[in-house]
């Protein structure tokens, strides 16, 4: 059981400072309260075809690591509690 909990530490702090660069990485991709108040919508090729391009690859990886990490967190909380 010990030997589990190592490996499972180990993989959690590597997904975490994987979640902490992909955070840092991460572009501003929202424009406000101004574009809420005009209602401005972009209705482009980029826009249909954001997640093939590099943000929207580190925005997948990001919400997959960041579920993997609450995952990890609850099954070590568990471990450790027994």
């Amino acid at each position: 059981m010990g030997i589990i909990k190592t490996i499972l530490t180990i993989i959690y702090v590597i997904i975490a400072l994987i979640v902490i660069i992909l955070a840092l990485l991460q572009a501003k991709d929202d424009s406000g309260l101004s574009s809420a108040i005009t209602g401005s919508t972009t209705n482009n090729f980029y826009e249909k075809n954001k997640g093939r391009t590099k943000e929207g690859k580190q925005k997948r990886l990001m919400i997959i690591s960041s579920i993997i990490f609450a995952i990890l967190s609850v099954v070590l909380g568990i471990l450790y509690l027994a």
